[in-house]
């Protein structure tokens, strides 16, 4: 069995904080530490799940073999170019930059180093995408509903790069291709960045995606529905209960969430290791940020249309 692989953690705050007890309890990982800019969270932290509490991210590089990010949207491009120069394999969490310049650079940085870069796109290693693989064969319609009450964090970016990326990522894999076409609408109502957005796209095939997403919802709502040939099926993700609906048939069917942070560290080691593909790799995340800022472009013009190349 090969060594552990040496790994710290960038970010101390809510989501790093998964990231780094997860790779404690992972025995394939030894976490050598945490980096984050307040030194007092990055100790309680290390504190907490092991290791210790690097004053920078320069010196945690000279002592791992891989990093995981998990700081602050804005500051992805900065600490990840870092993390690849050194030739450190990254797990970047999502999105995988603010630009599509940033993360061009990061891809052809990664590939130049020969290391892996992953990006976080979590639903990837969710239950609920593995059954939506066995009930759905090419839907010819998508619709994707990701609703929250509003928080703090993650409004550095707006409610397109924050939640709907998420769902913009599972649907270009159901889809297999680039939109066509993007329309969307939203609005900017408690934080300076987009706080509620709708969008449509359109595929070559006449496939047809639409998406809403909000920070402003008084509950957690996060629905699925596609549409094929045989029927609909509707995936709600809180209640984990999947209905499938053919001409007169009715099928339901539950499930209990393994644990997908876990299942993408694992994935991520694995790639690392040379044992698996990458499972969702820096081209995966530049495809879905595209998406995701065409998708802003045209809501912030009122709904423009815009093409992806």
């Amino acid at each position: 069995m090969p060594s552990p692989l040496s790994l710290a953690v960038v970010g101390a705050g809510h989501f790093g904080r998964y990231h780094a007890l997860k790779a404690a309890a992972d025995p394939r990982v030894l976490l050598v530490g945490i980096v984050d800019r307040d030194p007092e969270k990055a100790a309680r932290l290390a504190a907490e799940a092991g290791g210790r509490a690097f004053p920078t991210l320069e010196e945690a590089l000279e002592q791992v073999e891989a990093v995981i990010v998990a700081a602050s949207t804005r500051a992805h491009y900065d600490i990840g170019m870092s993390v690849l120069r050194a030739r450190r394999h990254l797990l970047m969490e999502k999105p995988l930059a603010t630009r599509l310049e940033e993360a061009d650079a990061m891809v052809a940085q990664a590939r130049e180093a020969g290391v892996v870069l992953q990006v976080g796109h979590l639903e990837r290693f969710s239950a609920a995408q593995a059954l939506l693989g066995r009930f759905v064969r090419q839907p010819f319609a998508m619709e994707f509903l990701r609703h929250g009450p509003y928080r703090p964090r993650g409004t550095d970016v707006s409610v397109v790069l924050d939640l709907m990326i998420h769902d913009i990522d599972l649907a270009l894999v159901l889809a297999g291709s680039a939109p066509l076409r993007i329309e969307a609408a939203g609005r900017a109502l408690r934080s300076p960045t987009l706080d509620m957005a709708l969008a449509r796209l359109t595929f070559a095939d006449g496939l047809i995606a639409q998406f809403s997403a909000s920070r402003l919802a008084p509950a957690v709502e996060r629905v699925v529905r596609l549409y094929d040939a045989e029927g609909e099926v509707i995936v709600d993700l809180v209640s984990r209960r999947l209905t499938r609906t053919r001409r007169d048939a009715v099928e339901t069917q539950s499930w209990q969430e393994a644990d997908p942070l876990a299942a993408e560290l694992a994935g991520f080691v694995a790639a690392v290791r040379g044992e698996a593909p990458v499972a969702v790799d820096g081209e995966a995340g530049r495809a879905a940020l595209a998406v995701a800022l065409a998708i802003e472009e045209a809501a912030g013009t009122s709904g423009a249309q815009t093409v992806i190349s």
